[in-house]
């Protein structure tokens, strides 16, 4: 019983920290969003994906949630729930720094899209590598 317990215990640490990450990284991108468009409303179409970036985390942490609340089984070891629990705990600290660095980020880049928007699509690359760690988590939670 003690194996299925911590193991909740990290899928719902995964799902609440990515969530929470994409959150407060959407903030950041939204309020940079609201400052360009108000001098320049043409511009969404160049900001919009730059905006939605840290909300991948978010989805991150809510599909490896799912896909792990199937492994939780009542006769779970104590060594399988905390396997469990290192899987998904990695996920949602990843997400949530993630996230959180790739609002800043991008939130930078829309403010240059803001003054040039003429390298609005190199723009995305900066935010984009930060988002390689959070699907490096991703994928290690689905291996283990």
């Amino acid at each position: 019983m003690e194996g299925i317990i911590i193991g909740a215990i990290g899928i719902a640490i995964c799902l609440i920290l990515s969530g929470v990450g994409s959150a407060l990284g959407l903030f950041k991108t939204g309020t940079a969003c609201a400052g360009v468009m108000a001098e320049d409303n043409k511009k969404f179409s160049k900001i919009i994906v730059l905006a939605l970036l840290p909300a991948t985390q978010g989805i991150y942490g809510f599909v490896l949630s799912v896909m792990k609340i199937s492994s939780l089984i009542p006769e779970m070891t104590l060594a399988a729930g905390w396997t469990l629990f290192a899987s998904t705990v990695a996920m949602g600290i990843s997400g949530l720094a993630s996230a959180v660095l790739q609002g800043w980020t991008a939130s930078s880049c829309i403010y240059a899209v803001g003054k040039n928007s003429e390298g609005s699509g190199k723009y995305i690359l900066f935010p984009a590598m930060i988002e390689f760690y959070a699907i490096l988590a991703l994928v290690l939670g689905i291996m283990l």
